[in-house]
């Protein structure tokens, strides 16, 4: 039985909670996963019919948005903000126990919903209107958003806006479309990945559209609207022109503590390693205080990378690398004479370059993740390698969701 579902008629208390946020209830026949189900509740679970609750834990709270339960978006407004803590701490401290390192893990760092500045939403457009928002709980179908408590107003606000692009771009019948939305340092970058084309009077209207919404930039598939002045983001003393569609990190406030931690790590130093570096959100920062090798293998992001470091005032010299490397991690001999190391990989984490770095004579490494298990993983390279873990926080960056972010300190 798997997800509160149940061949027969039956009823549980649950003991904790999953990864995923499910409640965990233990039986003969094994462990049954309850959704929105929390420990120290009974439910009944029923054949081919949703669980019901029989008793309330008083850990349970009143979830902000109307959309919850329906909306895929967000799994864990119901949960008390103790309970909340300890489960998020609880993901980061099983991952590492998992590989067999005992960490220090800090206190969870939260932040304030509200705050997210991008999202993906999926789009449709039908005889009923445009549906714009997320997919339900497990399903394909989308859920049309009247509010979203984690986003940052601005894109909110924009939703009217949004969806009377998206109803004169795409044709009735669309399905599949995906919207990214990005909050950058004066308004709104909007993409829509689509095939739909437009005339020439078609991307003058909605370059119109775009202009009275405020937006700075308008992407429709390999169609770039620029209404305005020219998106820009701040990335410490640089000036970032961001490409559309660019990975950023989800949330400012997020980014800020991922930066003072790093900061904190690498005090005084004469060269940094700055791996997977994106546009160069932590670059910028580090190269106030040390020379920075920044390498990523996405060739756009480096470009804006390196065409920023140019403006940059008060930084010391950048190189930027367009490096695969998960197939090319640097390697041992390229790291000699680098102080210390930052790699902040996507969820597959860095084990290639976690290798070479457990094989270098790198004093310091920080590694940032929004994915504990492969984290974790990438740490046991470390250690084997010689390297004592520090410390762990970890970062409510995914406000509502399962995912955690970290930050993980290393020395020699």
């Amino acid at each position: 039985m798997t997800s509160g579902i149940a061949t027969e008629q039956t009823e549980v208390t649950i003991e904790r909670l999953g990864a995923q946020g499910d409640g965990v209830a233990e039986t003969a026949t094994g462990p049954v996963y309850v959704p929105f189900a929390l420990p120290g509740e009974r439910w009944r679970l029923l054949p081919d019919a949703p669980s019901v609750r029989l008793t309330a834990s008083p850990q349970r709270a009143v979830p902000p948005c109307r959309h919850f339960g329906t909306c895929g978006g967000c799994i864990a407004q119901h949960m008390a903000d103790d309970l909340y803590n300890a489960w998020k701490h609880g993901i980061v401290a099983q991952a590492f126990a998992h590989r067999g390192i005992e960490a220090d893990i800090a206190p969870l760092r939260r932040i304030p919903a509200a705050s997210r500045r991008r999202a993906f939403f999926g789009v449709t457009h039908t005889d009923n209107g445009v549906t714009l928002g997320f997919r339900e709980e497990g399903q394909h179908r989308l859920v049309d958003l009247a509010e979203c408590v984690i986003l940052d107003p601005a894109i909110v606000a924009a939703m009217p806006a949004l969806r009377e692009l998206v109803g004169f771009i795409l044709p009735r019948g669309a399905d599949g479309a995906r919207l990214i939305v990005t909050r950058l340092d004066h308004g709104l970058d909007v993409a829509l990945e689509t095939d739909a084309k437009l005339s020439a009077d078609g991307l003058q209207h909605v370059a119109r559209l775009a202009a009275a919404a405020g937006m700075l930039r308008l992407s429709i598939g390999n169609e770039t609207i620029v209404p305005g002045a020219a998106p820009t983001l701040a990335l410490g003393p640089a000036i970032v022109s961001p490409p559309p569609g660019i990975f950023l990190q989800a949330v400012p406030e997020a980014e800020r503590l991922m930066t003072e931690l790093i900061l904190e790590a690498i005090p005084k130093v004469k060269s940094v390693a700055d791996l997977f570096c994106g546009l160069g959100t932590f670059t910028f920062a580090l190269a106030r205080r040390a020379r920075v090798i920044a390498a990523d293998g996405d060739k756009r992001a480096i470009a804006a990378l390196a065409t920023a470091a140019k403006g940059a005032q008060g930084v010391k010299p950048i190189t930027t690398m367009v490096r695969d490397l998960f197939r090319e991690p640097l390697a041992v001999r390229e790291m000699d004479g680098i102080d210390a190391a930052v790699f902040d990989p996507p969820r597959a984490g860095a084990q290639a370059q976690a290798e070479r770095l457990a094989k270098s004579k790198v004093k310091t490494v920080v590694a940032v993740s929004c994915n504990p298990a492969t984290l974790a993983r990438d740490a046991r390279i470390l250690i084997d390698g010689g390297y004592k873990l520090e410390r762990v926080t970890p970062i409510d960056q995914f406000v509502y969701s399962p995912h955690v972010e970290a930050v993980a300190i290393f020395r020699r």
